[in-house]
């Protein structure tokens, strides 16, 4: 799904905010055209590439809920990473409860690539999929809000729940990681 970008970014999260606290719908509208596809980037790199609209959308649901109590102890951007980050969880924890059953069609079967392009940026793409795959659950949360969504470490680190200092460490540590695993032919 694609997110709408409207002209409402002139206003700050806090003037939306207490504008939809006023009653004004189009500020609560505007806040989902801001936040939506940072949390639905966030969401897929989670591994969360199913139904992540679906998440997207729980994750303003349980926040304009619960808008009332947010103190804004960190930006509204930080505070809906952490709810979606959490919810995700929750999505994880019960899929690990059901039974598992794949089932596959031709869809997903690879049948050619047009050009040698197309062939290297897949294999690329894989091994760095492969690569964030291996690191540590903080350290890839880390370096995907890092790398995917530009976010400063003092961000990152309410959202994992951690420091600034432990932050840039996980975030040097997946680095390093990830280029030894690109190295590796």
């Amino acid at each position: 799904m694609a997110y709408p970008i409207s002209g409402t970014f002139d206003s700050t999260d806090e003037a939306l905010i207490a504008r939809w606290r006023r009653g004004d719908q189009r500020a609560a509208t505007a806040l989902v055209e801001r936040h939506a596809q940072p949390l639905a980037r966030f969401a897929a790199s989670l591994g969360g590439r199913e139904g992540v609209d679906e998440l997207v959308q729980d994750t303003f649901v349980r926040a304009f809920a619960s808008l009332e109590t947010f103190r804004a102890d960190s930006s509204l951007r930080t505070w809906l990473f952490t709810i979606c980050k959490r919810l995700l969880l929750d999505r994880s924890r019960t899929e690990r409860r059901r039974p598992e059953g794949v089932e596959l069609d031709e869809r997903h079967a690879v049948v050619g690539y047009d050009a040698l392009d197309g062939l290297v940026a897949e294999e690329t793409a894989t091994r760095v999929r492969d690569a964030v795959a291996r690191l540590t659950p903080l350290q890839r949360d880390v370096f995907t809000l890092r790398v995917t969504e530009g976010m400063p470490y003092n961000e990152i680190a309410k959202v994992v729940e951690s420091t600034d200092g432990a932050c840039r460490v996980h975030y040097h540590n997946a680095m390093r990681i990830i280029k030894e695993e690109l190295s590796n032919d």
